[in-house]
């Protein structure tokens, strides 16, 4: 096994997840021993895209918990896993209380306890939800976390479902820890824990934050100047609304346009695209041209993250 501290960002890779979690988090269940062939995702979309979880149900055999609030992709996950006894799938919004929690939910079904992996990606509350959860302790957790914020940031949004902030990393390292799991891996927008118990299978000698994230390339840096200015340094945008932060002043998207550009309606979207053709042209004139040619799926390409090309095989002669 490699010295390296971030040895497992060798084995990413893609079958449905965004950011390589697929190859990551099967690396570490190789490791891991007495797995049960058991996950939960949560937001789990239509089941494929961006799915933590799609590559294990459908390639290793695993059993599921699936929950997904939107009607729309719910209808599409519940036709794609309709042949498979052993995925529940559940169209409700988890929260935070003894009835509509996570431990709640998971009491409907029969999974065990200490089941293999939990992917946690709601855009929001996702701190709040897993520190919600007490009856069960997966071995490995992926969750989300908001990657325009620093390292050395401690944030969590309010327990508020209607907002869609999210937390930093460094938050869900410290909730990590008070709930018995370590640090393993930092992609660029999830986080990778494993219970304390197992953790030193993976051989990780230095797990702190500062040493795991090297995707660093969403951070907007602001300080101050001598004479009162406020100056930016870093990445310039917004990063899920595509558009500029004005290197003269901190400015806020405009109070009509606030909230998740993916749970936008047919209306916002059209307000949001012309406002983005306005205020940085040719930047949306280009996502504009790949939406209509099929190719921008609406992740800020920043985050489209894809696996390096394999080289011929003349040229590896």
């Amino acid at each position: 096994m490699s010295s390296d501290n971030t040895w497992l960002l060798e084995h990413r890779k893609n079958h449905h997840s965004q950011t390589g979690e697929d190859g990551v988090v099967g690396k570490i269940l190789e490791a891991l021993p007495g797995t049960d062939r058991w996950c939960v995702e949560f937001g789990a979309g239509d089941g494929e895209l961006f799915s933590n979880t799609c590559h294990l149900i459908e390639a290793h055999g695993y059993s599921a918990v699936l929950i997904e609030p939107d009607p729309e992709k719910f209808r599409s996950l519940d036709r794609r896993y309709q042949g498979y006894p052993d995925v529940h799938r559940f169209q409700l919004r988890v929260g935070l209380g003894a009835e509509d929690g996570l431990d709640a939910i998971l009491g409907r079904t029969p999974i065990p306890e200490d089941f293999d992996f939990l992917s946690i990606d709601i855009d929001g509350n996702d701190w709040h939800v897993w520190k919600s959860l007490s009856r069960y302790s997966p071995k490995l957790v992926c969750i989300e976390y908001n990657p325009t914020i620093p390292t050395e940031v401690r944030f969590v949004q309010d327990p508020d479902p209607g907002l869609a902030q999210g937390c930093s990393l460094l938050a869900l390292v410290e909730l990590g820890r008070q709930k018995g799991y370590e640090l393993a891996c930092v992609l660029p927008v999830n986080a990778i824990f494993v219970r304390e118990d197992l953790f030193p299978l993976l051989e990780i000698d230095d797990n702190s934050p500062h040493e795991l994230r090297v995707f660093n390339d969403a951070v907007t840096w602001v300080f101050q100047t001598y004479d009162g200015e406020v100056r930016l340094t870093g990445y310039r945008k917004f990063l899920w609304h595509q558009l500029p932060m004005p290197a003269h002043a901190v400015r806020s998207v405009p109070w009509w346009l606030r909230g998740f550009p993916g749970s936008f309606g047919p209306v916002r979207r059209a307000i949001w695209a012309l406002y983005g053709l306005i205020r940085a042209p040719g930047t949306w004139r280009e996502l504009l041209r790949r939406r209509w040619a099929g190719t921008w799926d609406g992740i800020p390409p920043e985050l489209d993250w894809k696996p390096p090309a394999r080289p011929r095989e003349d040229e590896d002669r």
